[in-house]
């Protein structure tokens, strides 16, 4: 049996639709016939030829929903047709050092989906049962993917990130990551502010859930959470290293400047607001199966939507540049159908 698939076959290449065989899956392993699959920034890391050791032809892809297709031995806890998606986090080995303290993201045989493994750009993909997040019923499939990288990553960070249910939280920038921290941030019952620049972005940003919104354009960010008090958490989503580092002042006493999406440039940040205030700069990574799983309910629960734009399969490279364009809002789905 033949499936179809989108691949990079060398660093910098373009993507190219192939039939390929359909893969078998091994012990420890399920076949997901996959339904939609999120297009991600950091798939630019296959595209580009970007992580090191990286063997090509690759399938990219690791925002994805599906159902079990097939279950290889030493399986026992799926079955086939069940409703799962796969993220980023591609498997560990559960006993080294690094596992056995929780840091996956540093386990020294961690594997990533769509980078050790070809990932979701394609009708079906193998992967790890240690990787499967049940979706909820009520979760279409086209929702399901981008919720399995970047909505993980936002929910994991804020529901980490110190902040209580009344606390200033503000979410910098408004796309991929930003419009889902928004909804997270209320959902999550804190006094919730969107920072953006134009006052284009507020009707968005009220429909999202934000209590207040500040227009850098016209208004000092920093002035204005201080005259709230100050932010406990800032989740710095906005992809500019001088825009994250602007509002380090903006934080409370023991406030966080959460980052949970790497800019290009660096940040440059004056010590002594972080001294005299107590606050911290801190990074998140995205998280595990069970975190994607606990996004996936927690969205479901609270009502909580990507905004996608859908393409098809056959439609692969056109899709990829219109995430990288930066275009899109807010996150691109490929779709199997």
């Amino acid at each position: 049996m033949k499936m179809k698939a989108a691949q990079i076959s060398k660093a910098g290449g373009d993507f190219e639709l192939v039939e390929r065989e359909v893969p078998q899956p091994g012990p420890g392993q399920v076949r997901v016939k996959v339904e939609a699959c999120g297009i991600c920034h950091s798939d630019v890391l296959v595209k580009e030829g970007l992580w090191p050791g990286l063997q090509y032809p690759r399938v990219p892809g690791h925002e994805i929903a599906g159902r079990v297709d097939a279950v290889g031995d030493r399986v026992p806890n799926w079955n086939k047709g069940q409703r799962v998606g796969v993220g980023w986090h591609g498997g560990h080995d559960f006993v080294c050092d690094q596992c056995r303290r929780g840091d996956f993201a540093m386990c020294a045989t961690r594997k990533v989906t769509g980078i050790d493994f070809d990932g979701g750009y394609a009708e079906y993909v193998i992967a790890p049962a240690e990787t499967l997040a049940a979706i909820p019923d009520d979760v279409p499939a086209e929702e399901a993917a981008p919720f399995m990288c970047a909505g993980v990553t936002v929910y994991n960070a804020l529901r980490h990130s110190g902040a209580r249910p009344g606390d200033v939280v503000a979410v910098q920038g408004i796309g991929g990551l930003g419009h889902l921290g928004v909804q997270y941030a209320r959902q999550m019952g804190f006094q919730t502010v969107a920072l953006g620049r134009g006052k284009d972005k507020e009707p968005l940003a009220r429909k999202l859930g934000a209590h207040h919104y500040i227009d850098s354009d016209v208004a000092d960010p920093v002035k204005e959470l201080q005259k709230l008090g100050g932010a406990r958490v800032i989740l710095a989503t906005a992809p500019s290293g001088k825009a994250i580092s602007s509002v380090v002042e903006a934080l409370g006493v023991d406030g966080n400047l959460l980052i949970p999406a790497a800019p290009n440039d660096p940040l440059t940040v004056s010590v002594m607001p972080l001294i005299m205030g107590r606050r911290k700069i801190s990074g998140w990574y995205s998280g595990t199966a069970r975190d994607s799983q606990d996004t996936l309910e927690f969205s479901a629960l609270t009502g909580v939507h990507p905004m996608i734009e859908k393409f098809p399969l056959s439609r692969a490279g056109e899709a990829y540049q219109r995430m990288h364009s930066g275009k899109v809002r807010f996150r691109v789905v490929l779709t199997m159908d």
